[in-house]
């Protein structure tokens, strides 16, 4: 399975390409989509839009990870954040994407086994399970990276696959 990885944002959006096969990950490609802050914000929306497109096309991910919003202090940080969510979320839908949405503490969790892990020990683990020589900078690619890898590891839980079927129904006994 091939996994695209997004930390969205408006200045700097990571991506991270991973192919995950047989419980192993291997690094494709990734990298990071900046904007200038002078630029105007619809044109840094569609710049995002076109790079964003640009990657899944030549990488063909079978599937796209985002990190899941969460409340911020700064409401016009948040919504500019979700703006250009949108047009990511946008690209991968045209090119017919399965997208899957976590928290971070969804991926400290499946990257570290641990929901409370710095930011740090995310990185230095991505860094591991990649195989890379050094933690990728920016860090948003690096979360790029983790996001793709939590989604590898939750994709293919019997769990995630049943409440992903329309046909299946779940019971619970006591």
């Amino acid at each position: 399975m091939r996994v695209l990885g997004i930390d969205p944002g408006y200045a700097i959006v990571g991506y991270g390409v991973i192919d995950y096969q047989g419980g192993r990950y291997r690094a494709v490609d990734y990298g990071a989509v900046t904007t200038d802050a002078d630029m105007p914000f619809p044109q840094r929306l569609q710049y995002i839009y076109n790079e964003i497109v640009s990657v899944i096309i030549e990488h063909d991910p079978d599937e796209m990870a985002i990190e899941r919003l969460y409340f911020q202090n700064n409401q016009k940080t948040a919504i500019d954040v979700a703006q250009a969510r949108g047009v990511i979320l946008l690209a991968a839908q045209m090119n017919n994407l399965s997208i899957s949405e976590y928290t971070p503490l969804q991926v400290k969790s499946a990257v570290t086994g641990f929901g409370q892990a710095k930011k740090p020990q995310v990185m230095e683990m991505t860094r591991r399970l990649l195989k890379l020589e050094k933690v990728p900078k920016p860090d948003d690619t690096a979360d790029a990276l983790a996001m793709a890898i939590c989604h590898a590891q939750c994709s293919g839980t019997r769990l995630r696959n049943m409440l992903n079927s329309k046909s299946t129904n779940i019971r619970f006994n006591r």
